[in-house]
């Protein structure tokens, strides 16, 4: 059988529809107007600060420094984490004052650091993930 034959299923009768989905209730979508308006509530640093903590915690999976540890180790998704984190900090550091910054800057340089140990062959200085936008990172 090739792609372009039509499947039938034996046990269903011949003149049969599919099955329609039941209809979706009032409770079950999601309320857009109340989201938008929560979102518009919500200061701008925060959300970065939001998005830069997410991104953070996505690369300390990666990096199999969670619980599971090398479950989820995963180096080539944490450069790209660890490096979209380092452009989110360069890019908004005149927007978030030095409170949001400076720990944000912290947990950055310990991802960093912490990618260079987990690497079997580590970086050129200032080649390692984010690197490009805070300079070479050493211990």
């Amino acid at each position: 059988m090739n792609d372009a034959t039509p499947t039938t299923d034996a046990s269903a009768p011949a003149d049969s529809a599919p099955a329609a989905a039941p209809p979706v209730t009032a409770e079950e979508t999601p309320d857009f107007d109340a989201m938008t308006r929560d979102i518009a509530e919500v200061p701008a640093v925060e959300v970065i600060v939001t998005v830069a903590v997410n991104l953070m915690s996505a690369a300390a999976v990666k990096l199999g420094l969670t619980e599971d540890g090398e479950k989820h180790k995963d180096l080539d998704e944490a450069r790209k984490l660890v490096h979209a984190l380092a452009g989110l900090l360069d890019a908004s550091a005149t927007e978030i004052s030095s409170f949001h910054a400076a720990p944000l800057r912290d947990g950055l340089k310990s991802l960093q650091l912490a990618f260079r140990e987990a690497s079997l062959v580590p970086d050129e200085p200032g080649q390692g993930p984010g690197e490009k936008y805070t300079g070479p990172v050493f211990g």
